[in-house]
């Protein structure tokens, strides 16, 4: 049986993936910040990237995934989130590292997370995986999240990093979030509304980190996001559209949003035309490529 490392194996993505690489035939390893109980399927090893120390043990395995960091919407950007935010990304990379270099092992594949904020604000420009990075904070957490990533490469013969976009799940993320106006029967869209948005399901991610396990043709970045990039209105009406009933969609204001969350109301007034040029020619077989049937899927599922 082979045995993969999943950090951040108990965040959103995280929990999702891991009980799809059991269902596929793996053996879990996942680092976690205190001692939990093993599993014959899953097995818990400690770390702290605060004392920099890990159990060498979780290392022991055939890839590695890493999709540790904190979650990006989860409080307002102060000086000292935005280090927790940076921190929470790099000193993991960090740490994968130097117990890899304690180790001496060498993986069949490393796969690292990263984000489509490295784009920035690009308006109606199409974005490819060798369109240059952006400015702003999220572009700048996301280049050095990629360039810890690169620390892992000597590790392994094929490397990844994943730019991930808006992931759809009903247990976190922004779906939940853009719902929470639900049951005045609005949707909202943020500012004019037409600022692009770029996402995935989760289980279509899910499956693009299994395929890169052992396909040889997931290596270098790969943009993780459906063929389609729709305007944030779009995306709201389409929502609409999907929930039973009639519902009303409604713009809130960017003053309003700049107001009550600062800095960080560039998670949702940024425009990233994301294209999955690597996905598309590997002729990826997404299983939700289309917000309606993305959505409808979700609202009847725990996904």
């Amino acid at each position: 049986m082979k045995k993969v490392l999943v950090a951040g194996g108990t965040g959103l993505v995280g929990s999702r993936l891991v009980n799809r690489m059991i269902d596929t035939g793996y053996h879990v390893h996942i680092l976690s910040r205190k001692h939990v109980e093993n599993s014959p399927q899953i097995s818990y090893f400690v770390w702290d990237t605060k004392r920099e120390t890990i159990d060498l043990d979780a290392l022991e395995v055939d890839y590695i995934v890493n999709l540790a960091g904190a979650g990006i919407a989860d409080s307002r950007w102060t000086d000292s989130r935005k280090k927790v935010l940076i921190d929470s990304r790099v000193k993991t990379n960090e740490l994968l590292k130097k117990g890899m270099d304690k180790v001496g092992n060498k993986y069949e594949t490393i796969i690292s997370a990263s984000a489509i904020g490295i784009y920035g604000d690009r308006g109606d420009e199409v974005l490819t995986e060798d369109s240059q990075p952006g400015k702003g904070f999220m572009v700048e957490c996301c280049q050095k999240w990629e360039e810890s990533s690169q620390l892992l490469r000597s590790h392994t013969d094929r490397h990844s990093i994943l730019r991930i976009g808006i992931v759809l799940s009903t247990q976190g993320g922004a779906l939940p979030k853009i719902l929470l106006t639900k049951r005045a029967r609005v949707i909202n869209f943020f500012g004019d509304g037409s600022q692009y948005y770029s996402y995935i399901h989760i289980d279509d991610l899910c499956q693009v980190i299994l395929n890169g396990l052992t396909d040889d043709n997931y290596a270098g970045i790969i943009n993780v996001v459906v063929p389609e990039s729709i305007s944030n209105k779009e995306f709201a009406k389409r929502i609409a559209q999907v929930l039973p009933g009639p519902y009303a969609t409604l713009p809130a204001p960017e003053w309003g949003l700049r107001i009550v969350l600062g800095e960080m109301a560039d998670v949702v007034l940024n425009s990233n035309r994301v294209i999955p040029s690597k996905l598309m020619k590997l002729n990826f077989p997404y299983q939700y490529p289309e917000l309606e049937a993305c959505v409808e899927h979700l609202m009847h599922s725990n996904a």
